[in-house]
């Protein structure tokens, strides 16, 4: 965003994120409400929707300034129902609010690959592209508020068991004897590629968990796709086994590691 000319006014409970925006070209600031003063339009990258509301509506937050922004763009991955609700909170102050979840690594993210799935009314969207091209050459407005929640945690799923066949299948092939730097680079020119085995193949196969997309990360994502399920009498036995490793992955004090660390949990099952 900096690249594209945005003057940009951040800021983060970490500090090293902070001198991150500065040496960046960005203005770190002392908190959320002088972030609130100093911009009409804010982008939020959080952990939960709670955490969302907490930093936009509690005391010191987006809302307690006398001129508060007119646009919020949220790319937290949420629960779509709260997500609505506060959409609809803010446009009662008169605010626009866009679930613009985000679809892609964060080497994606640097790379400008990365997909917004955006949620919220056109005009909004209208208001706010410009930003959103700062980010990613890459966009779909899917639907009204909310929207952007319910795709990103239907691809989420998705991708996720992506990950994790392709991790089964490499422990299989191993298994069988096969080469696997051949077998993978085989598999991306068969019907079975996907993405997931350009993003985390090779990090599979080097052992290399570093975090991109953190495994406690997906396995709240997870949870709140299991709880969208349950209330919609929808079953997904597939999202809760993956849930099921993710959580074995947690208690071994894995949750920190890189989501393709589940080629490392059913290596694990086998002894």
């Amino acid at each position: 965003m900096l690249a594209r000319g945005f003057g940009v006014v951040g800021y983060d409970i970490d500090p090293v994120r902070c001198d991150a925006l500065a040496r960046a070209g960005g203005t770190p600031v002392s908190g959320v409400a002088e972030v609130a003063d100093r911009t009409k339009r804010v982008f939020l990258s959080l952990l939960t929707t709670k955490t969302v509301c907490a930093v936009v509506e509690a005391d010191g937050g987006l809302l307690g300034v006398t001129d508060p922004p007119r646009f919020v763009m949220d790319t937290t991955t949420g629960a779509p129902d709260e997500t609505i609700a506060l959409a609809d909170r803010l446009a009662g102050r008169g605010i626009g609010y866009l679930d613009a979840t985000i679809s892609g690594s964060s080497q994606q993210i640097r790379d400008r690959d990365a997909l917004f799935m955006v949620g919220g009314h056109d005009g909004v969207f209208q208001a706010c592209r410009d930003l959103l091209e700062a980010v990613s050459d890459n966009m779909i407005h899917v639907g009204p508020p909310g929207s952007g929640s319910k795709a990103k945690l239907a691809s989420n799923l998705i991708l996720g068991l992506n990950r994790l066949v392709l991790a089964e299948g490499l422990v299989f092939a191993e298994k069988l004897g096969l080469d696997l730097p051949s077998f993978l680079s085989l598999l991306k020119q068969s019907p079975a590629y996907s993405v997931a085995m350009d993003v985390k193949g090779e990090k599979m196969l080097r052992g290399d968990f570093a975090p991109q997309a953190r495994v406690s990360q997906h396995n709240k994502d997870l949870r709140i796709i299991l709880d969208n399920a349950e209330k919609a009498g929808l079953e997904l036995p597939l999202a809760k086994l993956h849930h099921d490793i993710l959580e074995d992955l947690i208690a071994d004090g894995d949750g920190d590691l890189d989501c393709c660390a589940v080629i490392k949990a059913i290596r694990e099952r086998q002894k």
